[in-house]
């Protein structure tokens, strides 16, 4: 019988809600939470149907919080951080 490793199979990065800010220092760490807000939002504005996904799913441009599927859309994308 073979043995499956479980910490394998479980992401190592939680899919819940984020800050913005939160979420885009993940991903670009060590520059200020303003810049890479700044840059996460380029992202999201340039990777190719992401925006109008997350649009899509209820995000406002004006909220201040991303919900775990529009996390999960942008982790299918940017893969995790």
């Amino acid at each position: 019988m073979m043995k499956t490793d479980v910490s394998s199979l479980e992401s190592s990065f939680p899919i819940r809600s984020y800050g913005k800010g939160e979420l885009a220092m993940c991903y670009i760490p060590n520059v200020t939470q303003q810049t890479a807000v700044n840059q996460f939002n380029e992202w999201v504005h340039t990777a190719p149907g992401l925006e109008q996904r997350l649009l899509d799913t209820g995000m406002n441009r004006a909220c201040r919080r991303y919900t775990p599927a529009q996390v999960q859309l942008m982790v299918n994308v940017f893969g995790e951080p």
